[in-house]
């Protein structure tokens, strides 16, 4: 019995010469699970068809709120995040002002009313920022 190696056996043999059989030959792909395998770059002027969202997932402004309040929305977002809800606007304030917000995200949580918010869209909706309409 003739073996390429002897440092396995035949079996691991067999799989190493599958495995490498494209690089040997130069020709094909060189990874034996076709999972692995990259997918082709799109050939210049296909990258602008059409995509296809889920519904509800399309890209955009949402229905019954401005681009900018979106904008201004996420930044508050990103500030309190962390922060412990339900919170009423001091508390709000403080932790903004603890986290070394910018000042734009302190100043527009100064303008909020004083009562208790559970959650960030009841923090928008008090300051004014739209509501997001969902389509279901």
């Amino acid at each position: 019995m003739e073996r390429e190696s002897s440092k396995h056996g035949p079996r691991l043999d067999e799989e190493q010469k599958r495995e490498t059989k494209g690089i040997v030959r130069g020709g094909g792909p060189t990874h034996a699970e076709e999972w692995k395998e990259t997918e082709p770059m799109p050939a210049p002027g296909e990258e602008a068809s059409v995509r296809r969202y889920a519904p509800g997932h399309e890209p955009g402004t949402p229905e019954g709120i401005s681009a900018e309040a979106v904008d201004l929305r996420s930044d508050l977002a990103k500030w309190l995040s962390d922060a412990d809800f339900p919170a009423s606007a001091r508390d709000l304030r403080g932790h903004a002002e603890r986290m070394d917000a910018p000042d734009e995200v302190t100043e527009i949580l100064r303008s909020l009313p004083e009562g208790r918010y559970i959650n960030m869209a009841e923090v928008g909706q008090a300051l004014g920022l739209g509501v997001e309409k969902r389509r279901w």
